[in-house]
């Protein structure tokens, strides 16, 4: 019988990971869940390309219309090798992609852990090990006395009320919640005010969770105060260097129905920016930067993953371990082979190879790609 539940498990999660191509897969509005908004710098990095055509890639292009994706970046030798997109201007749903701005979904909790890394360096957090024991909104919450680096490598004990392990293929539904209160859109306030007051902590098992990640973000932004918008433009304005504005959304009010100001881990950048932040990432790693030791930091401390689907359509799915908001070890691959990570809903994804310095961006609007093809046996060379 355990057998049995555990195939239905897995079949469950392996199709809802895939994006259906009728389905809108597009973020929240970017107009109803605007959020804030770091400007581009006057003196970010001016790409070099040596370009060369990749059949793989130009195969899953030719029919986007199946595959759904529609921008690829490789990234070598300091400059781009591949450079291919079709981004449309307007998506099924009737919404519009503002600036060239692409979501990131889940690659956002990414961002979010590497904002977090700068808080702790800014001297805003005192290090990884702090319990969240000085924040009023989770008082009286499963969350209360959380220690960090638990939350970053999603054990928040919070698999009773929320995130994959309770909801097959969701991670953003919340125990008696209506469809349209996910911890995304009502904001946290009310989720730890109408849902998780009183509750108690379970056992510390990995569950990943939309929720885990927007309490740690809320968290920095508690701990910021002032200074939240200026921590943002530090990471990506004066660090990063990003081209064109950024941003993380915020949580809808007119749902969340509270004055208190969410933040949530959507992100939304220009692809190119994409690629500059993984840049600065990997840059962060080798020159050993404050924030290059929080990135070793929280691979040191990564954790296996438990019922893990091992299925070749994603980096989320197809690594062995996670740690800090970031998936490590791609089955495949030499054990010994650093490569980090970023995986988001619908097919987005990078992954930072930092023994080669080889970086890959892909943006989609469905995930039907042959991600083992044209990712997958890219970085692993």
């Amino acid at each position: 019988m355990k057998k049995i539940l555990t195939v239905i498990f897995i079949l469950i999660f392996s199709t809802s990971a895939f994006a259906n191509k009728n389905k809108n897969t597009w973020d929240y509005p970017l107009i109803e869940y605007s959020g804030w908004v770091i400007k581009g710098s006057e003196n970010h990095f001016k790409f070099q390309s040596n370009l060369r055509e990749d059949k793989d890639v130009l195969k899953e292009f030719k029919n986007n219309k199946n595959t759904g994706i529609i921008s690829y970046l490789l990234f070598e030798n300091d400059k781009i090798v591949i450079d291919v997109s079709d981004i449309p201007k307007k998506i099924s749903s009737g919404d519009y992609i503002i600036d060239g701005l692409l979501p990131s979904h889940s690659m956002g909790k990414s961002l979010v852990s590497y904002v977090t890394g700068h808080a702790i360096c800014e001297g805003y957090i005192n290090n990884v090990n702090v319990k969240l024991n000085d924040w009023p909104l989770i008082k009286d919450t499963l969350y209360e006395n959380s220690i960090l680096l638990d939350l970053l490598n999603m054990k928040g004990g919070d698999q009773k009320w929320v995130g994959e392990r309770r909801n097959v293929g969701s991670d953003n539904r919340i125990k008696g919640g209506k469809p349209e209160e996910n911890v995304n859109v009502i904001g946290l306030e009310k989720v730890m005010n109408k849902y998780l007051k009183g509750t108690e902590k379970s056992k510390l098992i990995y569950n990943y969770s939309a929720l885990t990640t927007n309490v740690i973000m809320n968290y920095v932004k508690f701990k910021a105060g002032d200074d939240w918008d200026k921590l943002l433009h530090k990471v990506f304005n004066e660090h990063v260097k990003v081209k064109n504005s950024v941003q993380f959304q915020k949580s809808n009010r007119k749902y969340a129905r509270t004055k208190f100001n969410s933040a949530r881990y959507s992100f939304y950048a220009n692809r190119y920016d994409y690629l500059r932040i993984a840049k600065t990432m990997m840059e962060d790693w080798h020159n050993d930067t404050c924030a290059g030791k929080y990135l070793k930091t929280i691979y040191k401390n990564r954790i296996k993953k438990k019922d893990n689907t091992k299925h070749a359509t994603d980096v989320g799915l197809y690594t062995k371990t996670y740690g800090g908001q970031f998936h490590f070890d791609i089955f495949g691959i030499d054990k010994k082979r650093k490569i980090i990570g970023l995986s988001g809903f619908a097919g987005q994804q990078i992954l930072i190879d930092l023994d080669n310095k080889r970086i890959i961006v892909v943006n989609s609007l469905y995930r039907n790609y042959n991600w083992k093809k044209i990712i997958h046996s890219a970085i692993k060379g």
